[in-house]
């Protein structure tokens, strides 16, 4: 179902496309998330809009039947990719869970910023984007989800994601039709 509007004071939230993740494999060919993504950004930086970039660097600690990556992480695996443009401008988050609200400042840089919706892409679908959908819809934000900027390292989870999820969370579309609407709300003041 296409998005209906995006509020005066929305943030474009990317996350996790970082070396790292990047370099895994993907359901969808990242350099057109990547693309999505930064288009995405400046978009919203044109309107005078905050964009904000998440990273991952840690996991939460608690035991699962699926542990991920042991060991050191490499130097560079949370460094952003170059591909997405990030400006000074930008804010930056870094969070070691999946979603991008627990144990980070972003709620409050949001609030701070007076935001009242979030447009969220990245990766992974099923993990850090659900994860970050989740919390910002039980924060009170709306939430719309550019779900051609983002993938998954399993088809059936970012499927799963789009048409079982997603809509109880928020409003999908795809990116140029997001730009569009974005395009054509009033200016933020």
């Amino acid at each position: 179902m296409p998005a209906t509007c995006l509020d005066p004071r929305t943030a474009l939230v990317v996350i996790d496309l970082q070396h790292g993740i990047a370099a895994m494999p993907a359901a969808h060919p990242m350099t057109d998330v990547v693309r999505q993504s930064r288009q995405l950004a400046e978009a919203f930086r044109a309107r005078g809009l905050p964009v904000v970039f998440v990273n991952v660097n840690g996991f939460a600690p608690g035991r699962t039947e699926q542990p991920g990556r042991s060991g050191a992480l490499p130097a560079d695996w949370a460094a952003l990719l170059p591909e997405l443009g990030v400006q000074p401008t930008d804010l930056r988050v870094t969070k070691r869970t999946w979603g991008a609200f627990a144990h980070t400042d972003l709620e409050k840089q949001l609030r701070a910023a007076q935001v009242t919706q979030v447009v969220l892409a990245g990766v992974a679908t099923s993990i850090g984007v659900e994860s970050t959908a989740r919390q910002a819809y039980e924060l009170g934000f709306n939430v719309t989800l550019a779900v051609d900027a983002m993938t998954d390292r399993h088809a059936q989870a970012h499927d799963n994601s789009i048409a079982h999820i997603f809509p109880r969370l928020g409003e999908t579309d795809r990116t140029q039709s997001i730009i569009a609407l974005l395009r054509a709300e009033p200016e933020p003041v």
